[in-house]
């Protein structure tokens, strides 16, 4: 409406100004020329006076890149044998002891914060220990967090071995490959800040679970002693993270992880964001879209516990009777069952998840 009454206003008023050169143009050759130049302007003023709004140009800023650090394969792989050089970590050894003490000042050249939390428990077989949670953390001040966990232990029997089944194992895979990438993207944080807080949680005497053939009598609870007690007493009162990731034999060779039901249970869409991220740079053949049975770990206890949602990524083999690495709990599970281009697939996507958030 509005721009009908305004063509109507102007068309009376160049009619009137028509009429006066009409007038005007029998008068002289020379003004009709003139009208002609005249009318060009009128049509020009037309032109000008239009009511339709022009459009503005957007640009739309491009979104800025976010660089994500470069993985170092070879240094996880250097950090996983660094642990295999103590031998065995089982709890009150003596290969525990001076990894524990290794541990704790690797970290501290990332950050200062670290903090060693220490508790008495009982085992299973009625010994007495100390064990020792190693936490470190990234930007403490930080409301919005992320915690990442494994286990440093490694088991007290190869109580799946054919030979030496009272004696402990190096635990190359179980144990040192979760902490190798974990102290790999310590280094990385130390390097470049995400825009994140993150926890980095190492739990003791998770691998000290009472054997099925043990001639003691059932203990409830008995592995994972580590993450039971830190879930109930975390470093920090009223400590929370928004989500969870425990790495669990990440390093063997040919390794593929599934979806595990406890995992899913408490934290599908965190799977999701994992294992999307693993596809999309080319890791499809170590994380596997299917599904797994649920394994107690130390997740578990993280969920039910403290309610933080947490996933484990772990391996998982259809062709062995247990699912789990070939080497599992036996005495071959040493630097030979570690493999640097796994380790990279699953230290280069938690990278990539970490620094996109």
């Amino acid at each position: 409406m509005v721009e009908k009454k305004v063509v109507g206003r102007l068309r009376i008023r160049f009619e009137m100004i028509d009429l006066r050169y009409e007038i005007f143009n029998k008068t002289s050759p020379l003004k009709r020329g003139a009208r002609g130049v005249f009318g060009l302007l009128i049509i020009l003023f037309i032109s000008s006076c239009s009511t339709e709004p022009q459009q503005k140009k957007t640009t739309k800023k491009p979104k800025a890149k976010i660089e994500v650090p470069t993985f170092n394969a070879d240094s996880a792989y250097t950090f996983v044998a660094k642990q295999v050089s103590f031998g065995p970590r089982v709890i009150s050894s003596k290969g525990w002891k001076n990894c524990a003490i290794w541990l704790e000042k690797k970290l501290k050249t990332y950050t200062p914060n670290v903090i060693v939390q220490e508790a008495l428990i009982t085992t299973y077989d009625g010994e007495n220990h100390t064990l020792k949670n190693i936490i470190t953390s990234f930007s403490p001040e930080k409301n919005n967090r992320i915690a990442l966990f494994a286990h440093w232990d490694s088991r007290h029997i190869a109580d799946h071995d054919t030979e030496n089944q009272n004696s402990p194992i190096l635990g190359a895979n179980d144990g040192g490959s979760g902490v190798g990438v974990l102290l790999e993207m310590a280094r990385q944080f130390s390097i470049k800040k995400p825009k994140i807080g993150l926890d980095i949680i190492l739990f003791d005497a998770e691998d000290y679970g009472q054997p099925e053939n043990s001639k003691f009598p059932i203990m409830q609870d008995s592995w994972c002693l580590g993450s039971q007690y830190w879930s109930n007493n975390p470093h920090k009162p009223n400590y929370f993270a928004r989500y969870g990731i425990l790495l669990d034999m990440v390093g063997a060779k040919d390794a593929t992880f599934r979806q595990e039901q406890i995992s899913f249970y408490y934290g599908s869409n965190i799977l999701q964001k994992v294992w999307r991220t693993a596809s999309k740079l080319g890791f499809g053949n170590h994380f596997v879209y299917q599904n797994s049975k649920q394994i107690v770990d130390d997740h578990y206890y993280v969920n039910a516990i403290t309610g933080i949602p947490t996933i484990d990524i772990i391996e998982y083999d259809p062709a062995t009777e247990n699912n789990f690495n070939k080497h599992w709990h036996t005495h071959k599970d040493d630097m030979d069952n570690i493999d640097k281009n796994t380790l990279n697939a699953v230290g280069q996507t938690l990278l990539e998840v970490i620094y996109t958030e």
